[in-house]
Parts: C-alpha cells; sequence; structure tokens
C-alpha cells in the first residue's frame, strides 16, 4: 500500500490502524525551530507499506525538510524512522529525505497556520 499526500492529501478516512499509529508518531515529533508537529508542517509526503516476514510490515517514509540546510535535517529522519520502527507489527521503517518536490508554506495544514499566526 502506498500513500501519496502530496497527490491525494493528508485527510484520509481509510487508514489501518498501522497507517495510524504513523501518523500518532509523526504528531508528536516537532521541528526544533517550529513549535508544530512535522505532520502539520507537510513534511510527510507519504509511505509505502509492504508485507515482511512473520506477518509484518516493513514501512518506508518518504519525507522533506522545510530547506536543505535544515539544521535538523540529522535529528528529525531518525527521530522518525525511530519511532515507527517502535509500532507493534513494524519489521523494518527506513525514511527516504526527498527535495522534489521542494517544501513550501502551501503544504501547512489549517491547524500549523492558525499556530503560526497564518490565518
Amino acid at each position: 500500500m502506498t500513500r501519496d499526500f502530496l497527490r491525494d492529501g493528508r485527510e484520509a478516512d481509510d487508514f489501518s490502524e498501522l497507517e495510524e499509529g504513523i501518523v500518532h508518531v509523526v504528531k508528536t515529533i516537532y521541528d526544533p525551530e517550529i513549535p508544530v508537529p512535522i505532520w502539520d508542517l507537510g513534511l510527510i509526503y507519504g509511505w509505502t507499506i509492504t508485507d515482511a516476514e512473520d506477518g509484518e510490515k516493513d514501512v518506508s517514509v518518504l519525507m522533506t525538510l522545510t530547506a536543505p540546510n535544515c539544521p535538523a535535517a540529522e535529528t528529525l529522519p531518525a527521530e522518525v524512522e525511530q519511532g515507527v520502527n517502535a509500532l507493534e507489527g513494524v519489521a523494518h521503517a527506513s525514511i527516504e529525505l526527498v527535495f522534489v518536490p521542494s517544501y513550501s508554506m502551501e503544504m501547512l495544514s489549517e491547524e500549523a497556520r492558525l499556530t503560526l499566526g497564518f490565518m
């Protein structure tokens, strides 16, 4: 299963239990310079979940940063990987860091826009 939030948006009503867990994880991770979860910043572009051994799943998360030279470039992807790896039913999680398409403020959720004073 593949989710592409750039194409389909982040508001899905058919998330699996594992996907709900992934969303919960990324809603607890904050960019250290911005008081908003990376989910609401729009840094998660999507993921692919595939079958692994013993009924578990491999998860590959596609994410970006607010800028290629972001000071959190080493910590944010590692936090996401660690958090997703800790979810029940995950055999292995990996992060693919991409910069195309580049991040823009249009990716902010309404909640993030409100928190940051853009509404």
